[in-house]
């Protein structure tokens, strides 16, 4: 299937490493070009050469802190300024720490909302006049199966992909009569670098392995593995196409059955 992305232009944030990266990639291979963000200038640069090198197609690496207003605005300039224009926004960042409501700070609350949901919010305020002026955009926020069945120990997260979602879905209204779509992506339990960590951090706290605690998520999932990056990628590229043209608004997991709910 050709998605139609070969002359698009494809931002992604916190693109280094897991999903943001296995999303770049998948784009790439369609043959987008890409503005990619992260805040390890070392790693970002090395994966942009990656994936320019496989994909044969033009990568543009650009360090940033997407918890920081003038990092987006000078990633969304270099992007303009070396493309002529930014087609498709992909929103991620790292997720927030793990926690219970006692347990988690007024500092550690603004961070979050900085990091999960403003920096969504600005990467989207800062494509969105050319997406309106071209009458065509993709934006795509990865948040968590947290929005649909929330998930133990993660208030934060659980909180503020929430938000996300509220906002994604009254943008989609805002957006859609100029041929523009908002969709939301869901990872499940995918194995990534947050995963792993998330993975020892429970172990440790409850005496086991971090490979026993992984099959405790494994029991849960009803095709019973961990999904791969890869995996959730192909649904954030389908989304970036041409081909869904007629999708806005919505919020799809890719968990392997992991929500229990029939929505």
């Amino acid at each position: 299937m050709d998605l139609g992305l070969k002359d698009k232009v494809a931002l992604v944030a916190a693109s280094s490493q897991g999903l943001g990266r296995a999303v770049a990639e998948e784009l790439a291979a369609e043959g987008a070009s890409l503005v990619l963000c992260a805040r390890d200038a070392k790693t970002l640069d090395q994966t942009a050469a990656a994936i320019a090198e496989r994909s044969n197609t033009r990568v543009l690496a650009v360090p940033a802190d997407v918890t920081i207003t003038d990092d987006i605005k000078r990633v969304v300039s270099a992007g303009n300024e070396r493309f002529g224009r930014i087609d498709i926004l992909v929103t991620n960042a790292g997720g927030p720490p793990a926690g219970r409501f006692e347990q988690l700070t007024h500092e550690q609350w603004e961070h979050a909302i900085r990091l999960t949901l403003l920096s969504a919010v600005e990467l989207t305020r800062q494509v969105l006049p050319g997406m309106k002026e071209r009458r065509w955009g993709r934006i795509l926020n990865i948040t968590s199966i947290a929005v649909k069945q929330p998930v133990e120990n993660l208030l934060l997260s659980n909180s503020l992909r929430a938000g996300l979602t509220g906002f994604a879905r009254t943008l989609a209204n805002e957006v859609a009569a100029e041929g523009i779509t908002v969709n939301n992506v869901l990872p499940g339990y995918t194995r990534t670098e947050r995963l792993e960590d998330l993975a020892h951090m429970m172990a440790e706290k409850q005496g086991i392995s971090a490979s026993e605690f992984r099959g405790k998520w494994e029991k849960e999932i009803p095709m019973g593995r961990l999904g791969e990056p890869h995996e959730f990628a192909a649904v954030v590229a389908f989304l970036a196409s041409e081909r869904a043209s007629y999708i806005t608004g919505t919020s799809i997991q890719v968990d392997g059955g992991w929500i229990k709910s029939l929505l």
